[in-house]
């Protein structure tokens, strides 16, 4: 077993029997339940757009190269710049060299998993850089020394009082603070960061490539003065987020909000196609976008887990996955969690330490109905964990366990032979792995064949 798998086990253990924690989960993907119907409302035919969207999608991955380079090309036109990173490590280099270049003492980033990915603000502190969180709930989650809790809503296990608390901590403020004035003091304190930030950092919703643009999404605005008030903007993004023309917005915008939030469009879409120009009044003199790859061409060669890639980041699946919903983000010990989490892990990782994600999983194929884009998570969970056997990534007594089970179930005296509660006590005090985890297994006293012969003599 992984030191990662025993971590996983160990977190999910605690948290799946802290019931407060549960009961704030629910109450927030309550609240998400009851919106996304009111966001779905505004399709004709949803389900048609879902499957427009995987088209679309799949298109742009099956053609990746050309439509980055495309983009690359289009971006170079403006003005801007494109670097090409193969790991975390070359990236968090070129983010280092620019702002050393820069002289930058303050950084200010929004709307980013991909530098959490990288774990950018642990490299940037270890330099001497302060780099600030601006979205609220990533600015609650630095205050706190945590990573996101969830790829949508980063802080969604904590309660507006663990909130008031935690900035009576930090911050200094009143305990009691009601979360408009909550609001208002991160405000204060990060409308200064804006001013003082030499260089600005966000993510990017989508790349693309005709345009030579990037699309970013949020509701609070704060990647805008991101990329307005600082003057040298970086874009950090995963290869795959590409889509191949401006006009595909009116698809991807409406099911993003929908499915991330239940709204029928986010409050602020902005499209950024490079520096500013010579005849416009605002926005950064240098821009710079930074493709990052970190293993997403290991899943691009597998042709059944490409499908994968398709993902828009929307969080559906996490809301729906009753694994989730009880273990919470932080145990899976990964930047991206839930099922969309266990499915591009073990190849973003390495499967060796985080094979034991796709196993976190009831198959129960909610994830797959609904996903915006349509993608079969719970198959590319199955195909996981049959590459992670293939690949010689299990041990001698697990597969020595599994074919006595296999030999087991397919002779039948052998599933005939015995009651049911002498199966249930050689199963399970052999198979203690299994049952370590999980509820014991519980044998009928007889099997349906043998119930089918005693009734048809």
């Amino acid at each position: 077993m992984s030191e990662q798998s025993e971590q996983f086990i160990a977190k999910s253990t605690i948290k799946a029997a802290d019931l407060t924690h549960r009961q704030t989960i629910q109450f927030n993907i309550g609240r998400y339940n009851a919106a996304v119907p009111k966001g779905k409302s505004q399709f004709v035919h949803l389900n048609h757009a879902r499957e427009m969207a995987k088209n679309v999608k799949w298109r742009a991955i099956e053609t990746l190269d050309q439509q980055l380079e495309l983009f690359e090309r289009r971006f170079t036109e403006r003005g801007g710049k494109v670097i090409w990173a193969e790991d975390a490590q070359q990236a968090t280099d070129a983010i280092l060299k620019i702002c050393l270049e820069k002289q930058c003492k303050t950084l200010v980033k929004s709307k980013s998993m991909v530098t959490e990915e990288i774990h950018l603000n642990r490299m940037l502190e270890q330099h001497g850089i302060e780099s600030v969180e601006t979205d609220l709930g990533e600015y609650i989650q630095q205050l706190d020394g945590e990573a996101p809790y969830h790829i949508v809503t980063p802080a969604m296990h904590k309660s507006k009082e663990d909130v008031a608390r935690l900035f009576s901590d930090k911050l200094g403020t009143a305990p009691n603070l009601t979360p408009e004035e909550l609001t208002l003091t991160a405000r204060e304190i990060l409308r200064r960061k804006f001013v003082e930030a030499e260089v600005g950092v966000t993510g990017a919703n989508f790349i693309i490539s005709e345009a030579g643009a990037i699309a970013v999404t949020e509701n609070e605005g704060n990647a805008r003065l991101c990329t307005a008030y600082p003057k040298t903007h970086i874009v950090i993004v995963g290869i795959e987020k590409v889509i191949p023309s401006l006009t595909d917005l009116a698809l991807f915008w409406p099911l993003l909000s929908t499915y991330g939030t239940g709204q029928t469009l986010t409050v602020y879409n902005s499209i950024l196609a490079g520096p500013r120009q010579g005849n416009e009044t605002d926005g950064p003199e240098e821009m710079i976008v930074i493709l990052l790859d970190n293993g997403r061409t290991n899943i691009l060669k597998d042709p059944v887990q490409r499908e994968s890639l398709y993902c828009i980041r929307c969080g559906a699946c996490l809301n729906a996955c009753p694994v989730y919903k009880n273990i919470g983000g932080h145990a899976y010990g990964a930047t991206y969690s839930g099922p969309i989490g266990s499915v591009i892990t073990p190849h973003l990782q390495g499967l060796d330490e985080y094979k034991h994600m796709s196993y976190a999983s009831s198959l129960c194929g909610n994830c797959t109905e609904v996903c915006a884009v349509k993608i079969n998570l719970h198959e590319l969970l199955l195909h996981n964990r049959e590459t992670s056997v293939r690949s010689g990534h299990t041990t001698l007594t697990e597969r020595m366990a599994w074919k006595m089970w296999k030999f087991s179930s397919m002779n039948r005296r052998l599933m005939n032979a015995g009651n049911g509660n002498l199966k249930n006590k050689v199963v399970n005090k052999i198979f203690t792995q299994w049952t370590k985890n999980r509820g014991a297994l519980s044998f009928s006293a007889k099997t349906f064949n043998r119930m089918w012969k005693d009734k048809h003599k």
